[in-house]
């Protein structure tokens, strides 16, 4: 019995020994698919690596535009809503005009007053010259006449007297024509009056409040019976036009310039690629660009790797009903360098 059992034994290490033989050449097979496998997946990371580089510090951004009153006054319409999409030159607003179309027939008036003072003030200079050429006629003429015992010595003296009543006149109108604009200073009046005007002219055209530019209105403060003053903030106009600005580190810039496409992956669309192209490097760091950069000059340092913001434009038209491309978003941005 004790044999049998011995025996049993010793066929079921034969059998086992017999299947570890059988599954060795499987085994290699596998570890070889998975060591080609390994080396594959390196090789192309390697090159994906050389080829490209990528960065998930990258948002779209655009140039909006705030718009604000030149004047100020009393909201009397608003013609636009939060979010509604605006052309260049459409009117979005209006302030109450009455102080200003008051204020320009104002201007108007004196402007006017000195044009009509000045055209009078040379018509009687006119007047006045020609009035004394006829009184020197008529003083030349009496003494002649005089001379020859014709007119007495009254009429003589009443022909000089007419001519120096005609003598002072003239000077007076001639004062009086400097004065109100054959000077430096007369004319200096009037080109500000003018002036005056004018600017009435420009405040009143100011009450009506236009859109800078093309866009979307975003975060809109004005109502309709605010009073607002002039730079008092109304609403934002964001545009169209986006882009993307990536922030690199500085050892990713080695082979990077401006032309290279881009592909762009949008965390909104993750299931579409965008293509783009590099636009421009900026020439100095994200920290260096701030409002305060970093100072090193102190005992204790850290090396940072600093990242360098890049504009990248696109290059497909999107069509925004399709694809709500807005500033903010997130973007992960691929460069091809090589």
């Amino acid at each position: 019995m004790e044999e049998q059992n011995t025996n049993v034994e010793e066929q079921n290490i034969q059998s086992e020994e017999e299947t570890k033989k059988e599954h060795k050449p499987f085994k290699r097979f596998i570890a070889l698919g998975l060591g080609i496998v390994v080396a594959a997946a390196t090789a192309y990371f390697i090159h994906d690596a050389l080829m490209y580089q990528s960065t998930d510090d990258a948002y779209v951004e655009t140039t909006t535009v705030q718009v604000a009153p030149r004047v100020s006054g009393q909201i009397t319409e608003v013609y636009i809503t939060d979010n509604q999409k605006v052309k260049e030159g459409d009117l979005v607003a209006k302030i109450d005009p009455a102080d200003y179309e008051i204020a320009l027939a104002q201007s108007e008036a004196k402007y006017e007053r000195t044009l009509l003072n000045q055209k009078n003030a040379k018509a009687n200079f006119k007047a006045m010259q020609s009035n004394i050429e006829v009184a020197k006629k008529d003083l030349d003429r009496y003494k002649n006449l005089y001379e020859q015992g014709a007119v007495s010595k009254q009429t003589l003296d009443a022909a000089q007297a007419k001519y120096d009543s005609a003598q002072a006149n003239l000077t007076q109108a001639e004062e009086s024509l400097l004065s109100q604009g054959g000077s430096k200073v007369a004319d200096a009046d009037l080109k500000e009056i003018k002036a005056s005007r004018d600017k009435a002219k420009l405040n009143l055209s100011y009450t009506n409040i236009y859109a800078p530019q093309s866009g979307t209105v975003s975060n809109r403060r004005v109502e309709k019976g605010m009073y607002v003053n002039v730079g008092s903030p109304l609403f934002v106009i964001v545009p169209e036009d986006v882009w993307v600005v990536a922030n690199f580190k500085e050892n990713q810039l080695r082979h990077m310039k401006p032309g290279q496409t881009v592909d762009i992956k949008v965390d909104t669309y993750p299931n579409k690629v965008f293509k783009g192209k590099i636009d421009s490097i900026q020439r100095a760091s994200g920290a260096k660009s701030s409002l305060f950069p970093p100072e090193n000059a102190v005992g204790s340092f850290v090396k940072i790797v600093q990242r360098i913001p890049v504009k990248i434009v696109f290059t497909e038209n999107i069509n925004p009903d399709e694809y709500n491309i807005v500033p903010g978003m997130s973007v992960v941005p691929k460069v091809r360098v090589k």
